[in-house]
């Protein structure tokens, strides 16, 4: 197949969702957070005659494939290819378009990462340091990030299982040696602190660069609050050089003589990920990526994923002094809780994609229930109950009773309905009714489409479901059927004005195919 190339003249959109962990199977939070969020803007950009390359993948390297190699006995590759797997099979059971969906542990992602790298060197945004690290005496190696766990410093978090570069809790960036009471996450022994040498990228010294990005044009005002906010916080805190490198074996390894034996963080790799994933699909990845006086990149993530998007991977892309394609719009999700705690893949707490597809409720329903549900300014929970709720008095009560009238009446033999074919009807200015039903399905879609061109997702579900209400609302006031044999024709008229095949455009992208 040829790949999807930018054209000339052409709205040029390229989306992304962050890049899942093959540490586990997907939990319904993880798959509203940032794939199928992503999926129903791409359709809708496909909608509107856009050309779209969606772009995701499996995010395989760091300290979260080495912790899950360990727990199952087996090598860090093997993980990646059987997880990746399993994400694959749950994203096309969910009907998740990617043009791409591709994996970190590529040859192309060592290219682009170590090129990128090497330019930043050269630029002179790196610095070496001298920092203290846990280090695990009983399997004889340093413990980066997930590596270790303890309890959250952060006043009035207390979360007893931060990670050492994270709290899942709170969400506050954390070093391991910040823990307090920390743990070996493979053997359980109280690590003691060493000394290592590392690299750091200078972020105070990009931060004019940054600022100056994050001010322009086309970007101010298409960030979602939430990442609004959680970028400001970062920049009123006051950027500081954060480390690159790390003390493992399972990444992408730093081509540098003093460092050969470390590999990048993950969280400079990662996102890096698109990019080489893209890599990977055409050679004409640069088409894409180093084009942005044609091309417009949305992202799609988890709150906890903002600040590595908004300001580390710009920072690490305007460092480079390369003409690369920055982020125009990032829309973020809050939590998706689950009945009375938060979903965990670590845990196992929560619906995941594996569960979905066993309880046999069609993917379009969870598509449907999950965008109707998606946090964007703030928590949502998901319960069995309102899933219930959700299908029969929005699906099935509202949406479903008026595909089915209508198609259903369409159906009907000649002279009781039309034969299974749509009517045309040549004078559709003659019905008062028609007329009002057009004036305020026209007004619905241009709010529809103001509501999906800001990625305001939920709106646009929202206006779709009023459209229903409306043909529902039409069919009741005109009672089509009763007068089919006195006035054909004004029931003609009605029939044609319900076009299913077009009303159903609007719910392509929440409901898939």
């Amino acid at each position: 197949m040829e790949a999807i190339l930018p054209v000339e003249g052409r709205r040029n959109v390229l989306v992304t969702s962050a890049l899942p962990y093959v540490n586990n199977v997907p939990h319904l939070g993880n798959i509203i957070g940032c794939v199928l969020s992503a999926d129903a803007f791409a359709r809708y950009c496909r909608l509107r005659g856009h050309n779209v390359l969606y772009v995701c993948g499996t995010d395989e390297y760091g300290t979260a494939t080495e912790t899950k190699a360990m727990e199952e006995g087996c090598s860090p590759r093997e993980i990646c290819d059987k997880y990746h797997a399993i994400h694959k099979e749950v994203y096309e059971w969910f009907d998740i378009s990617f043009d791409i969906f591709g994996r970190t542990s590529s040859p192309q992602q060592t290219e682009v990462c170590q090129s990128i790298f090497l330019k930043l060197l050269e630029n002179n945004w790196l610095s070496e340091d001298t920092m203290q690290q846990l280090y695990c005496n009983s399997c004889e190696r340093f413990l980066a990030d997930r590596l270790v766990e303890g309890y959250c410093p952060t006043e009035g978090c207390n979360y007893d299982s931060a990670r050492g570069d994270q709290c899942e809790k709170c969400g506050k960036l954390l070093n391991s040696t910040d823990l307090i009471d920390p743990k070996c996450k493979v053997c359980g022994s109280t690590p003691c602190v060493r000394d290592t040498d590392h690299l750091f990228l200078e972020l105070p010294l990009l931060k004019e660069k940054l600022e100056k990005y994050i001010d322009e044009p086309y970007v101010a005002g298409s960030w979602s609050q939430n990442a609004v906010h959680a970028t400001n916080a970062w920049l009123k805190e006051g950027l500081k050089p954060r480390c690159i490198t790390r003390d493992l074996k399972w990444g992408v390894p730093v081509p540098h003589e003093k460092y050969k034996d470390k590999v990048f963080y993950v969280w400079f790799d990662a996102p890096i990920g698109y990019i080489s994933i893209t890599a990977c699909y055409t050679p004409e990845w640069e088409k894409w990526w180093k084009n942005p006086e044609n091309v417009e990149l949305y992202q799609f993530m988890g709150k906890d994923n903002v600040p590595f998007h908004t300001v580390m991977f710009p920072s690490t892309l305007l460092g480079t002094g390369e003409n690369w394609t920055l982020m125009k719009t990032i829309s973020v999700t809050e939590y998706l809780n689950y009945e009375s705690g938060k979903f965990s893949k670590t845990k196992g707490i929560g619906v995941f994609g594996n569960d979905a597809k066993a309880t046999n409720i069609p993917p379009e329903v969870w598509r449907y229930y999950l965008l109707t549900n998606r946090p964007e300014a703030s928590d949502t929970l998901f319960t069995w109950t309102d899933l219930q709720a959700k299908c029969n008095n929005e699906l099935l009560n509202n949406l479903g009773n008026f595909i089915n009238r209508v198609l259903s009446f369409i159906a009907k033999p000649e002279g009781t309905g039309y034969g299974s074919v749509i009517p045309v009807s040549p004078d559709l200015d003659s019905h008062t009714l028609t007329l009002s039903l057009a004036e305020t399905v026209g007004k619905l879609i241009e709010q529809y489409i103001d509501a999906m061109d800001k990625v305001r997702l939920k709106q646009g579900l929202k206006i779709a479901m009023a459209i229903s209400s409306e043909g529902n609302a039409y069919l009741q006031v005109s009672i089509y059927s009763s007068f089919y044999s006195l006035m054909f024709l004004l029931c003609t008229i009605s029939i044609y004005a319900l076009r299913i095949s077009e009303f159903s455009k609007l719910f392509n992208g929440y409901a898939g195919e």
